[in-house]
């Protein structure tokens, strides 16, 4: 019964390290992080809406619906804090949930998306 109990415990210590911190965040929290150099800053957006309506200064862009981008996110380093976006927050919601599935450490996420950082005229680039 011993046993039992300090592996249950032991499985329960492993399960809450591997666990993914996920916070969804609104922009000004956001712009924080970034500001702060918190993380490494990904648009989860198309080239398309990019070229159109810009980026945040220093991101790199990994297009979350392209047929590669499940593999593109694999090879990132799971023990880094990640920051990211998309245009309204669907696509790096799901991202989260995706990274989270992966293991990375912390994934912080633009809950309203590149349209509400814009509208709060945070700084962004073409």
């Amino acid at each position: 019964m011993h046993k039992i109990i300090t592996f249950l415990c032991l499985s329960l210590a492993l399960t809450g390290l591997a666990q993914t911190k996920v916070q969804n965040v609104d922009a000004a929290a956001f712009k924080a992080y970034v500001d702060g150099k918190k993380g490494v800053l990904i648009d989860l957006r198309t080239a398309d809406e990019i070229e159109s309506k810009g980026l945040i200064p220093g991101a790199l862009v990994i297009d979350y619906l392209a047929k590669n981008a499940e593999t593109e996110i694999a090879k990132l380093d799971k023990k880094k804090t990640y920051l990211i976006y998309c245009a309204g927050g669907g696509r790096s919601g799901e991202c989260a949930a995706l990274m989270t599935k992966l293991g990375f450490k912390e994934v912080v996420n633009l809950e309203k998306g590149y349209g509400d950082w814009k509208r709060k005229g945070y700084p962004t680039t073409k």
